[in-house]
């Protein structure tokens, strides 16, 4: 299904066998194999921690080519690419999406760094001015915050919609380490304080809404029909949070704020799958990626029994043929997982300034 892989890390390899395309496309086989800029972002980070330098640029390339009008330094990358209705392949929603964009603008600025790279650390830079620009909001009487995207995410000045899993704080300490005149710390410093109070139970959300005159409040995704919940979207942002340098204050706060998925893990022995606002549990079975992000949270919670306790259900859930996690593998598992996982094994941490720090290059 794809290239061959190159580095020591054996999930990784697997990974690039199953989801990556030889020109360098990550697909999502239960989505008619459609690409989208989050995927692409991830690999490009997976490839730098793996020091997989043939596979970053080829991720790269083919994301700037075909997402981003050639060059990445100029245009924010569409959202979803794949097959159209007319059975050509190409940009489906031309819209930016700014967690990826922020995760490819980190990749290039730390492969540049890692590998000397010029081009790349001056691509990233221009990346964080294009977010700046496009992908950001003032609140009114508050601070600066990222949004969703370029269009569609605020209204007359009047409401906004956010997504809390769309801020890592790592993320955002790199940023502000590369441009300091830019959004990056007003929107660090505002995180914690929105996430508290869009948080009415203490468990994340997917989608948040804030209003003008009435403030923050969960709200559905974007076209769902469904009530406002934590599930898809919102793991990451425990996971994020785990992964976070534990010395920011931001950090910290988050983790306060989210206790109360420690207890529930503590108690039931597995993350759910689904929560309403009110913290009542809309669906128990999560799948094994919700378990793998669970790991660094409980780790960097103080609560390593639990956490050990979700590494053994998460390692025993590989498929021996595929080497990848569940049978049949999923896209959002095994990221979650990589990312996971490679920070339980020490392939990667995360400075206080944001820097990468990778195993590799000790």
């Amino acid at each position: 299904m794809s290239g061959a892989a190159s580095s020591s890390w054996p999930f990784w390899n697997h990974y690039v066998a199953y989801f990556v395309k030889p020109e360098g496309r990550v697909i999502d086989p239960d989505r008619n194999s459609m690409t989208t800029s989050e995927g692409q972002s991830y690999a490009m980070f997976f490839a730098l921690v793996a020091n997989d330098r043939a596979m970053f640029e080829r991720l790269r390339s083919w994301t700037e080519g075909n997402l981003a009008k050639g060059d990445l330094s100029k245009n924010l990358p569409a959202w979803s690419w794949g097959a159209k209705p007319d059975g050509s392949w190409g940009v489906l929603d031309p819209n930016s999406a700014s967690d990826a964009d922020l995760w490819t603008a980190y990749d290039l600025i730390e492969a540049g760094d890692l590998w000397a790279v010029q081009q790349y650390s001056n691509a990233g830079a221009a990346m964080l001015a294009l977010i700046a620009e496009d992908e950001t909001a003032t609140l009114p009487n508050l601070t600066k915050v990222l949004l969703p995207g370029n269009v569609g995410f605020h209204w007359f000045n009047t409401r906004w919609l956010l997504n809390p899993s769309y801020t890592p704080v790592p993320l955002l300490l790199a940023a502000n380490r590369v441009d300091k005149r830019g959004p990056w710390k007003q929107i660090l410093d505002a995180f914690p304080i929105w996430m508290g109070k869009a948080s009415p139970s203490g468990f994340a959300m997917d989608w948040v809404e804030y209003t003008l005159g009435t403030g923050f409040a969960p709200v559905s995704a974007p076209g769902d029909t469904r009530t406002a919940r934590g599930s898809y979207d919102a793991i990451r942002v425990y996971l994020w949070a785990g992964m976070s340098p534990g010395e920011v204050e931001e950090s910290t706060q988050l983790l306060q704020i989210l206790k109360p998925m420690q207890r529930y893990v503590e108690a039931h022995m597995s993350p759910p799958e689904s929560v309403n606002p009110d913290g009542s549990i809309a669906s128990e079975k999560a799948p094994p990626g919700f378990a793998a992000a669970m790991v660094p949270f409980l780790v960097t919670e103080g609560d390593a029994d639990a956490a050990t306790f979700q590494l053994r259900n998460v390692l025993a859930q590989f498929d021996s043929v595929t080497g990848l996690l569940a049978h049949p593998p999923r896209y959002y598992d095994q990221n979650l997982a990589l990312f996971a996982l490679g920070w339980q094994d020490g392939r990667f941490r995360f400075a206080p300034d944001g820097k990468l720090r990778v195993q590799w290059k000790n």
